[in-house]
């Protein structure tokens, strides 16, 4: 009896929001006990009426339950499930004189429904009463046997509270994530703003050095105005490939916004680092590598090596990281492999070891000039 409910419960919290009326029907076969005592009624009338009351019943049972599959705190929804419960209420006392005792299975469907489509504070008491009626009736009306219809109601009013509060907790949960997402999609723009920042600020700034400086040379030194104007566009298409790289998030990697996220990640490791300021003088075909040269390198600093300190150093054809950790570490990880293929997938080369002038560990990948 104490599983009667189950139907009803999963449809109106978490079953399927269409056709939920279709898992509730199946537990409606416990009310074959009222359709056989109804049968064996020997009163014309009250059998007729029994049956009918049972069959209004359960079609009353399944439209509360399609209609209540998504709980609506407003005060006309709990009106409208106060009128359906009346009505089924109406339909128990209708099955009582035909069915006798077996109309309590009634009792459990109304309380399960109450305690899953009404505000708490009105549908507690309902089920107490539910309860109380279930338990009182088989005891003080005659002919009436003790089925365990108040345990039931008693056990399905628990469980169906039980579900609605996963369900509302779910619901929650449903919420944060969005919001979650939300504040994702807030700091990745703050995150490729700052990155921008970073990029073009010193280019920029560089830009603007160079570009005056080739404009008083052009009648000093025409030669050396050309090799600044040179320098000029390929600073230019560096930080622009830069800014693509970085307005295209995971699709590439921003050797400036590497140096960037190193930073921040060896401070938060409390290890002191040596980076450099800018990445200008590294020509854009090695940027990509020399980027995943530091985030791998960094990473292994950060996770295995126990450092208190660490430098970078970058030129345009070679970049080295050393910290003063325990080495060897890193060569176990997959990422030397991957960051090996990818060195000499243009030409380059790495070396990854042990210093040899004292503790920690050394990475340092060399491309042709």
């Amino acid at each position: 009896m104490s599983r009667r409910f189950l139907g009803m419960t999963a449809t109106a919290t978490g079953g399927p929001p269409r056709f939920g009326w279709v898992f509730a029907a199946v537990w409606l076969f416990y009310l074959g006990g009222n359709v056989g005592a109804l049968l064996n009624q020997p009163n014309m009338y009250w059998r007729v009426t029994g049956l009918i009351s049972v069959a209004v019943f359960a079609a009353g049972y399944l439209f509360l339950v399609a209609r209540g599959r998504r709980r609506d705190p407003s005060a006309r929804h709990t009106v409208r499930v106060w009128l359906g419960i009346t009505l089924l209420l109406a339909l128990f006392a209708l099955q009582v004189p035909g069915a006798g005792d077996h109309a309590l299975t009634c009792l459990v469907y109304i309380a399960a429904l109450a305690v899953v489509n009404l505000p708490i504070g009105q549908s507690a008491p309902l089920a107490v009463i539910l309860f109380a009626g279930a338990e009182i009736l088989p005891r003080t009306v005659d002919g009436w046997a003790d089925r365990g219809y108040g345990l039931a109601v008693l056990l399905g009013s628990l469980a169906t509270y039980g579900i609605r509060m996963a369900s509302e907790r779910q619901r929650r949960l449903i919420a944060a994530q969005l919001e979650l997402a939300d504040r994702a999609v807030a700091d990745e723009r703050a995150r490729i703003a700052a990155d921008l920042h970073d990029i073009l600020g010193h280019s920029l700034t560089v830009v603007t050095v160079k570009a005056e400086l080739a404009q008083r040379l052009l009648d000093v030194d025409i030669e050396r105005a050309r090799k600044e104007l040179a320098d000029l566009e390929t600073l230019a298409r560096d930080a622009l490939a830069d800014v693509r790289t970085t307005a295209l998030g995971v699709r590439g990697i921003s050797l400036p916004g590497e140096i960037a996220a190193a930073r921040e990640a060896l401070a938060a490791a409390n290890v002191e680092a040596d980076l450099p300021g800018a990445a200008d003088e590294v020509p854009t075909r090695n940027r990509e590598l020399f980027a995943w040269t530091i985030r791998e390198a960094v990473t292994n600093v950060v996770r295995h090596s126990r450092a208190r300190h660490v430098r970078v150093q970058l030129t345009p054809d070679c970049v080295e990281i050393v910290d003063d950790g325990a080495g060897g570490v890193f060569v176990t990880g997959q990422g030397l492999s991957g960051l090996r293929r990818r060195a000499e997938s243009v030409g380059g080369r790495l070396v990854a070891g042990a210093c040899e002038d004292g503790p920690g560990f050394r990475v340092r990948v060399e491309v042709p000039t």
